[in-house]
């Protein structure tokens, strides 16, 4: 037996992306750090595409990029401390 339609339209799923492009600390230059992860081998990598400034980290399953360019940021903070 089937079942019946219902009598409401389905909502679109909305899914919000993420960025994947963000500003350079070193050289301030906006949209020039691209995030790159790999979920097979669990690692990321960022490079500034200006300054060739980069990073790389292992990740989870859960990460995203701006998680690892968070990352970056407290690890530059850290050294300079």
């Amino acid at each position: 037996m089937g079942k019946r339609k219902s009598n409401h339209p389905e909502l679109p799923k909305k899914f919000v992306k993420l960025e994947t492009r963000f500003k350079c600390p070193f050289c301030d230059d906006p949209d020039s750090v691209e995030c790159k992860l790999t979920k097979k081998e669990m690692i990321a990598g960022i490079i500034c595409h200006t300054c060739k400034s980069n990073y790389k980290t292992s990740i989870n399953s859960l990460s995203e990029p701006i998680d690892v360019y968070h990352e970056w940021l407290d690890e530059c903070e850290r050294v300079n401390n």
